[in-house]
């Protein structure tokens, strides 16, 4: 039905500027066959030439293309005539015969403004000026002479399309600026505010050419929906015109601003920019972008930036809010209906813990459905199945675009993985319990109306490096279901003045949608005391501190902040954290349960010595890299991990750390290696003696193979003085004590026997 009535008005537009073409050409002939100008005035069109003129008017569905240019650039009669007469010429052939005969050439078929002041009536010079509407507005253009009135006068290739009824995006626009296309799926409140807005802006005020509406908001999605609901009420197609895509260059963006404006008039267009897309430090590419706002005669709606008050324009400014959680329950009900008997329980967490846009959960739905259709034939157990689905598909969605300021840690650690006191594991649960009830109380039970400070949970991790810190937030992340993002402090923390603060709400404002949760590593050196105000830096850092900590307790999520040291943190801070968390040194026993959990069920062992290993004053994170370390030199030697393996993996992290093991516990663990790779043989040895000869588990291992043959060639158990004779060997280097030592224990064996 559209298109016959699009095909019915093209056709009728076209016979109305085939009579209104004819009635020009007729003016025009008239003085060729009168073949004298001064009879202009005398001329007058046909009653036929009119009535076939009021025919086609009357025949259109909706107004002809040139009437609305006319009447979009309020174009005078005769400005009217010479939009035709440059039309004419492009379209029939005898309409620049005609032309090129009035001036006397051949080749001359295009007219000149000195040929419209001649012949045509209710001729006037202000209509080639270069502010009147022909030229204002690039309906024609001029081809310069060396005489101005005997130029070329050529109609632009987009207004002749568009007087035929072929109304097309301007190529030079098409690149630049697309239409705007998105789902209006917006929540009650948001419908509420887009009425507001029409009645404030359109009704209620005088409508100037121009005007800017900012939309203020943390989601581009629904400021977006929320503009082009605006302009779909009013009749006005939105288009988009991205920042990056924005010219570098002066001339180029009146030239573009001057397109767009035509255009716009035409095919009542506005403008839609994701102002926030625009940073403020780059002035060169704001200046140009508000200078080419300041030429803008169509609606602009813009998502608020930094910029926007050096616009010199009627603005208003509206906050768009996202759907109440209310209507994102019921947004959600809706687009899923009755998926599955348990929906109402799953929707219920996903508002709990997720603030989503209208467009995210239309996003998220289409995926979720697809997701589900595929699997839940195969699925066993429906029910966890569309909890999964969906909770994944939110995490998705949710993730913050935080750029380098963030890491996204793919949490691994679970409650049987890690080993604390009972009171610090309590705690931990305390924690997961607080978040996953954070809707019962603050909503159901309304305890958010009581105060919109301290809603956020915040914790704080004190404790040595390696004492399971940042493995206890990989346990709640993984508890709760939840992304866990690692901040980057050296990214975050900028020595340029409102910097960090900016970085800061980046994170903040990024991870409150998701319910994601902050890990600020190590947080010390951003969240250190507060100093006494001696120069203007440190009031600047007062400030940065300040900031954070009205962040922190507007923020809805889990804040997790772990520190070395607990004594730095401000104690201001320390007031608004709800839950800190001391995490000490392991002891002998928690020692003994970290290394049995160290190794995975698929890892080779040999018959490890959990008792020495335990003696060792290691945290776990330590133990963590000294498990690994020995995986990489069992796996290395093609065999099972021994305790030797073990003993220069313990060797080496002290090195790394720069710190030295005692001598009892040294001593202790060659004991210990030297046993485990003569279990077999159980011979008697003197394994003191042994444990105070300085090799690496390495040598010890070659020490007793070596050992083994020798006393497997002779025929006789294994003894001591089949390892002293390896242990002869110069390759060894012993200090001259410890050789000494040899020799006499040698001597002293031989005396025996």
């Amino acid at each position: 039905m559209i298109v016959n009535k699009q095909q019915s008005w093209k056709e009728a537009n076209k016979n109305y500027l085939i009579a209104s073409l004819k009635i020009v050409r007729k003016e025009l002939e008239f003085y060729v066959h009168k073949n004298n100008a001064s009879n202009k005035g005398g001329f007058k069109p046909s009653e036929a030439s009119v009535q076939l003129l009021q025919n086609a008017e009357e025949a259109l569905p909706e107004k002809a293309a040139l009437d609305t240019i006319c009447d979009a650039f309020a174009l005078n009669s005769f400005e009217r005539k010479i939009l035709l007469m440059c039309a004419g010429v492009e379209l029939i052939p005898e309409f620049g015969e005609l032309v090129a005969k009035l001036q006397g050439h051949a080749e001359l078929v295009h007219p000149t403004f000195n040929l419209a002041m001649a012949y045509l009536s209710e001729a006037h010079w202000e209509a080639i000026s270069p502010v009147a509407a022909l030229r204002k507005w690039n309906l024609i253009h001029i081809k310069n002479t060396s005489v101005l009135i005997k130029s070329k006068l050529i109609i632009d290739e987009f207004v002749l399309h568009y007087l035929t009824g072929v109304n097309y995006s301007d190529e030079r626009l098409h690149y630049i600026i697309r239409p705007l296309k998105v789902p209006e799926r917006l929540s009650p409140s948001q419908e509420n505010l887009v009425h507001r807005i029409l009645y404030q802006v359109f009704e209620h005020q005088v409508t100037k050419p121009g005007m800017v509406i900012t939309l203020d908001g943390e989601e581009n999605a629904d400021q977006m929906m929320v503009a082009y609901s605006i302009a779909q009420k009013r009749g006005i197609q939105l288009f988009n015109l991205p920042v990056h895509a924005f010219p570098d260059n002066r001339i180029e963006i009146l030239q573009l601003a001057k397109m767009w404006n035509r255009e716009a008039a035409l095919n009542k267009n506005g403008l839609y920019i994701e102002g926030k897309d625009l940073s403020e430090m780059d002035a060169t590419k704001v200046q140009l972008f508000v200078e080419f706002i300041n030429h803008l005669e169509s609606l602009i709606i813009i998502n608020r930036g930094d910029w926007i008050n050096r616009i010199n324009k009627a603005n208003y400014n509206f906050e768009v809010y996202k759907p109440e959680r209310k209507e994102q329950f019921d947004l959600w009900k809706e687009l899923l209906g009755n998926i599955d008997d348990t929906i109402d329980d799953v929707l219920k967490d996903v508002v709990a813990h997720f603030n989503l846009s209208a467009k995210t959960i239309l996003d998220a739905v289409a995926e979720i459905k697809m997701v589900w259709n595929n699997q839940k034939e195969a699925s066993k157990e429906n029910a966890l199945e569309l909890r999964s689905i969906i909770w994944e598909m939110c995490c998705k969605y949710t993730r913050p675009k935080v750029d380098s300021l963030a890491r996204l840690v793919k949490p691994i650690a679970t409650w049987a993985d890690i080993v604390l006191p009972k009171k610090q594991i309590a705690t931990l649960k305390q924690i997961a319990n607080q978040v996953k009830n954070r809707a019962t109380v603050y909503e159901e039970w309304a305890f958010s109306t009581k105060s919109s400070r301290g809603l956020g949970i915040s914790v704080l991790f004190t404790g040595e490096s390696g004492t399971g810190k940042t493995m206890s937030a990989e346990v709640l992340a993984n508890e709760l279901n939840l992304d866990l993002y690692r901040i980057d402090l050296s990214q975050v923390v900028n020595k340029y003045i409102g910097e960090t603060e900016k970085n800061l709400k980046r994170v903040f404002d990024a991870a409150e949608e998701g319910g994601a949760i902050l890990l600020f590593d190590e947080a010390d050196a951003l969240f250190g005391k507060r100093s006494e105000v001696k120069d203007s830096h440190d009031r600047y850092s007062n400030i940065e501190v300040g900031y954070l900590l009205q962040r922190m307790e507007a923020y809805r999520g889990l804040a997790i902040l772990t520190t070395n040291m607990k004594n730095a943190i401000d104690d201001a801070f320390l007031r608004r954290i709800r839950f800190v968390v001391h995490f000490k040194k392991p002891d002998i026993e928690s020692r003994s349960i970290i290394w049995k959990k160290a190794f995975t069920p698929e890892t080779k062992l040999a018959q490890l010595d959990y008792a020495v290993l335990s003696h060792i004053n290691f945290p776990g994170g330590n133990i963590q890299n000294i498990a690994l370390n020995a995986a990489f030199r069992g796996a290395n030697n093609g065999s099972v991990i021994q305790m030797y393996h073990i003993y220069d993996a313990i060797i080496s992290e002290f090195d790394k750390i720069e710190k030295t093991i005692s001598r009892i516990d040294l001593e202790i663990l060659r004991k210990s290696v030297w046993k485990s790779l003569l279990v077999s043989f159980n011979p008697q040895l003197d394994y003191q003696f042994l444990s105070r000869l300085n090799l690496s588990g390495e040598q010890i291992r070659e020490i007793t193979q070596k050992a083994i043959l020798l006393s497997k060639k002779q025929h006789n158990e294994l003894d001591m003085q089949h390892l002293l004779k390896v242990l002869n060997d110069p390759q060894y280097h012993f200090e001259n004590g410890v050789l000494n030592k040899l020799e006499a224990y040698k001597a002293q064996i031989e005396y025996a026997s």
